[in-house]
């Protein structure tokens, strides 16, 4: 009996270790267990923490990266994109290559080829084509064209446009407005921009025409390889301009002139004649002469004028610079052909 109740007290206690070991090695595993959780669950949180925090502060920074791989496919071109961003960040740079950009020096290849095409219109003059008429070799002088002036002695001279498109007369020409004014041409060539100033004399025959030089500013622009250049041209005054005089001013009254009818006009002005207008001296009557439509370059005499020895002022309004003012008695005005010189009919 005694050996029994030995074994079995054994046995009870072999039993309760057994479970005690059980529980503790559960109990272990499932701190282990937890506590690997927890510090899981705490690392996950400050990744995830951290990548949210990178993604929002670097999101403009990833979304310019990828534009930017998307666009640019080479290192080369990121270079470039990286200095020209550079240069539009700097002021000085930016000024600097405006005014490289802006250059030109009238240097060209194939000058006398430029292709013809309609002029353009600028605020005091034009550019487009700049062609040639006339004898480059002898500098002929000008035999007075359109305008009307007759041979002259001079020697810059041009044509200048009627048109601005085929047949919309609407150039400088103006129905020979622009006779007499000077004209400030300058045009690309292989050395260069050259320039000459030219008094106009004439209108220009081709549709595609801008300015048209004579023969001596032709030589002086073109040389001896002749053709259409590109250029652009000013109106200027002709007062202290070489080679655009032929004579001293005058007023000019056309052939055929009588006492019932009579047209003139001003030769060698010192720019294009805006408007003639006669003062009575012995009288008080005014008159405001027109231009007259089809005979370019001329202005009526009123009748009441050529009929009388009455004296009169005549006043002649330029483009630009000072008036200049004739004396003559109104009968002056009825003698063809007669040149009334400035010089001898100033008050």
């Amino acid at each position: 009996m005694r050996n029994l109740a030995l074994a079995f007290c054994l046995s009870s206690l072999m039993i309760a270790a057994l479970m005690g070991c059980t529980d503790d090695s559960a109990s272990s595993t499932d701190a282990i267990a937890t506590e690997s959780s927890e510090a899981d669950n705490s690392s996950s949180s400050s990744a995830k923490a951290s990548l949210s925090s990178s993604a929002t502060e670097g999101k403009s920074s990833v979304a310019s990266t990828s534009s930017s791989s998307q666009q640019v496919p080479s290192s080369s071109s990121v270079e470039e994109i990286s200095s020209s961003s550079s240069a539009e960040d700097s002021p000085q740079s930016s000024s600097e290559s405006a005014t490289i950009n802006s250059s030109d020096d009238g240097k060209c290849t194939s000058c006398d080829s430029f292709t013809a095409a309609d002029p353009e219109l600028t605020e005091n003059g034009g550019k487009g084509s700049v062609t040639t008429y006339g004898s480059i070799t002898e500098k002929e002088t000008s035999l007075g064209g359109a305008c009307n002036y007759g041979q002259t002695n001079i020697q810059y001279y041009a044509a200048i446009h009627v048109n601005v498109s085929p047949g919309d007369d609407k150039g400088p020409w103006n129905g020979g407005a622009a006779c007499g004014g000077c004209v400030h041409v300058k045009a690309k060539t292989p050395d260069g921009w050259k320039e000459v100033t030219v008094r106009i004399t004439d209108r220009c025959p081709d549709a595609n025409c801008g300015v048209d030089l004579g023969g001596a500013p032709a030589s002086d622009i073109m040389g001896i390889q002749v053709g259409r250049y590109s250029g652009e041209w000013e109106f200027v005054s002709c007062e202290g301009v070489e080679g655009v005089w032929g004579d001293s001013t005058s007023i000019w009254v056309k052939e055929g002139a009588s006492e019932f009818w009579s047209i003139i006009h001003v030769r060698n002005p010192k720019d294009m004649v805006k408007s003639m207008i006669i003062y009575g001296i012995d009288t008080d009557d005014i008159h405001v002469l027109e231009m007259v439509v089809g005979t370019e370059n001329f202005w009526t005499v009123p009748q009441e004028v050529l009929q009388t020895d009455n004296h009169y002022r005549i006043v002649v309004k330029y483009r630009t610079g000072e008036d200049d003012v004739w004396k003559i008695k109104g009968s002056d005005l009825a003698v063809p052909e007669a040149n009334l010189y400035l010089y001898e009919h100033r008050e």
